[in-house]
């Protein structure tokens, strides 16, 4: 791998043992993936958090440790500088405010605000949150970073046009401290031109088509680069969002393109560069229910917990969700969470979304989902959600049962504690 003369600074230890642990690690990952060189990077959003039991006893020998073996693969225990590039963290497992809801243990919780404390005092930014993108960090056009989160990471590619690839805990803590990445992969202009053509013979235009959409795609193309035609409706922050994340978690896409709207893709020539075709599909009404039936896996109407919110919601979302509660009271026997980031909570309060959602009986929470946390309410077996990531992925790690269904479908679902949605 060709290095600059900073980047063999770093890599020699002039800069300190951390950031020489950071340059080996970038070095050896970089070889592994073939890459050439590094590119700079000041954008990195990653996990630098404690919250998990799994690394308490780490937690014990103090942060830099934590720091050291998550976030540098390192055995031994350096002292943590200040990271070069803008750093934030992503979703964690624990919501500061309704921990004991959640059901997490006292010891983490405080455990997880002093390591907040620590990486907030090393230039981490505690967004907390799956989509930084609502909170603050919106890169431009051709930036490269360095992200963590794959419904993130297919939004920062596709729809903000930057560039990056899905990192890890070590990656990510690697480049926080030198400003660097690997050349490879999304950063490389011709690996983001499409793969696939994609004609949309039907209409799609709620967020919960556009999840269907994506989660078809996603199980389709798996991790190529898929560009849609045929669209008529304009599709906006919300609806991108959830396409995205249902499509990198059926499959593993991490960009696509959709002419007239995405950066990069005027038109469906552009999208291509040149390259050649390696497929063409289509998404009409059988593929529409198809990918409806694979996500509802539940087979009783019997509601427990309702989970909004994956990705995190933004404040519009919020409140869709008060304005469809107002004034009526959730089932005795269901419990309903709805999940944004803890800044956007702050302007949900001062709306007044908070209390119109906790008077009908629900909770907001923050900084965390069901499938980060591992924790849903006692007893749950049977799960509602407005998210195809969500429910693709909680019937794998907790075992419950799944319905998916639009916001009003799961709302409906938390007042009669009993599924009531179906495709229409």
């Amino acid at each position: 791998m060709r290095l600059t003369d900073h980047e063999k600074s770093l890599l020699d230890g002039e800069h300190g043992p951390a950031k020489q642990k950071a340059m080996d690690l970038l070095v050896r990952y970089g070889e592994a993936l073939g890459a050439e060189r590094l590119v700079e990077t000041n954008n990195v959003a990653g996990a630098f958090n404690a919250s998990t039991p799994s690394v308490q006893k780490i937690a014990e020998k103090g942060f830099d440790a934590v720091y050291s073996e998550l976030n540098l693969d390192s055995d031994e225990t350096v002292e943590i500088p200040r990271m070069v590039a803008h750093t934030c963290q992503l979703i964690t497992g624990i919501d500061d405010r309704n921990w004991q809801i959640q059901g997490i243990p006292e010891h983490l919780v405080e455990s997880q605000r002093k390591a907040e404390a620590f990486f907030g005092r090393r230039g981490i930014n505690m967004f907390a949150t799956c989509t930084p993108y609502q909170v603050g960090n919106v890169p431009v056009k051709g930036e490269h970073c360095a992200w963590m989160e794959s419904s993130a990471v297919v939004y920062c590619n596709s729809v903000l046009g930057a560039r990056t690839n899905t990192e890890g805990k070590e990656s990510t803590g690697a480049a926080a401290l030198t400003g660097r990445i690997p050349y490879w992969g999304y950063h490389i202009p011709e690996n983001r031109r499409a793969t696939h053509l994609v004609d949309v013979e039907i209409e799609v235009d709620d967020m919960m088509d556009w999840g269907l959409l994506g989660y078809h795609l996603g199980e389709v193309v798996q991790e190529d680069v898929p560009v849609l035609s045929g669209l008529t409706h304009q599709p906006d922050l919300v609806k991108l969002k959830h396409f995205g994340a249902a499509a990198a978690s059926s499959g593993g896409v991490e960009m696509y393109h959709i002419p007239g709207i995405t950066p990069e893709a005027r038109s469906i020539e552009e999208a291509f560069g040149g390259r050649k075709m390696e497929g063409r599909l289509r998404f009409g009404d059988a593929e529409r229910r198809r990918a409806y039936e694979n996500l509802n896996c539940a087979t009783s109407r019997e509601v427990d917990f309702i989970m909004l919110g994956c990705p995190h919601n933004s404040i519009d979302q919020v409140w869709l969700a008060a304005s469809l509660l107002e004034g009526r009271k959730i089932h005795p026997n269901t419990a309903l969470w709805v999940h944004t980031p803890r800044a956007l909570r702050e302007v949900a309060e001062r709306n007044g979304y908070v209390r119109m959602i906790e008077e009908a009986g629900g909770v907001v929470m923050s900084d965390t989902c069901p499938a980060i946390s591992r924790h849903m309410p006692k007893g749950t077996k049977v799960v509602a959600t407005d998210s195809a990531k969500q429910a693709h992925y909680l019937p794998a790690i907790t075992g419950v049962e799944a319905w998916f269904g639009s916001v009003r479908d799961c709302v409906e679902a938390a007042i009669a504690g009993r599924w009531q949605g179906g495709l229409q």
